[in-house]
């Protein structure tokens, strides 16, 4: 019973505002038809930035950037106590959330959900953003063409959470 009212949810969400429109004397097949228009349009504005993130994502992974920044990183990453292991974790997730899906589920089947290193990927995972594709998304979807501060401000908040991702496995978890 209780898996029926979950799957109804939504249709059910639909047809309450469908008929609460009815009710208030709203046309809401011609409000729906306009906001489809503008999804469409949204979604012509953003697909050449989309499209060009994705290339570039799959270049960098191709291309062998990524080992060489993980090599060139390690020390770095030695610093805070992030696992060498996790770097292409962390450089990847600003990047795409499905790479870094892909990057992490390598992780978790090599070293376990439960290791130091799977735990912190999980927390990195659940803490950090994929920035450079939001910013292309969203902004480009508003043609906004200048960030100022947007992508510094997340790129230190990135930061903090693979510091913090770091701390709490060593405090709780080690």
């Amino acid at each position: 019973m209780f898996s029926y009212i979950l799957k109804s949810i939504i249709p059910l969400i639909i047809v309450l505002i469908v008929l609460y429109g009815m009710v208030k004397g709203k046309k809401v097949y011609e409000w729906f038809i306009e906001g489809a228009k503008e999804g469409l349009g949204v979604c012509t504005r953003i697909f050449p930035y989309l499209l060009a993130m994705l290339i570039a994502v799959k270049v960098f992974r191709e291309s062998g950037a990524l080992t060489l920044f993980n090599k060139a990183l390690s020390p770095a990453a030695g610093l805070i106590g992030l696992p060498s292991e996790l770097i292409p974790l962390v450089l990847i997730k600003p990047l795409s959330g499905s790479g870094a899906l892909g990057v992490f589920t390598e992780i978790l089947k090599e070293f376990g959900p439960d290791s130091t290193v799977g735990l912190t990927a999980s927390i990195i995972m659940g803490t950090t953003e994929t920035i450079f594709y939001t910013l292309t998304v969203y902004y480009g979807s508003v043609g906004i063409k200048k960030i100022r501060h947007t992508l510094w401000a997340a790129v230190l908040a990135d930061a903090a959470a693979i510091i913090a991702a770091v701390t709490i496995v060593r405090l709780f978890f080690a």
